[in-house]
């Protein structure tokens, strides 16, 4: 997925969540991508936030230590 589409996909979540008090609007972020987005998407989101997060929405940023880091990428055996 483009880099661009994923900070789209968090900010529509966040724009959600922005009608809920502040703490349940971080939490809710979280669950959120938590419960439904893949492990490949978590890994970009956790890279784009590591490298600043940059075009997320303040609410994706303050949500993203509750977020669950994806399981290490498994190589294919040789």
């Amino acid at each position: 997925m483009s880099p661009d589409k994923l900070i789209y996909q968090a900010n529509q979540i966040a724009r959600f969540f922005r009608s809920k008090p502040h703490a349940e609007g971080i939490a809710g972020v979280a669950e959120h991508i938590n419960k439904f987005w893949e492990p490949r998407m978590r890994r970009q989101f956790f890279q784009i936030i590591e490298a600043g997060g940059e075009g997320f929405d303040s609410l994706v940023v303050e949500a993203a230590p509750a977020v669950r880091p994806p399981p290490p990428e498994q190589k294919p055996a040789a």
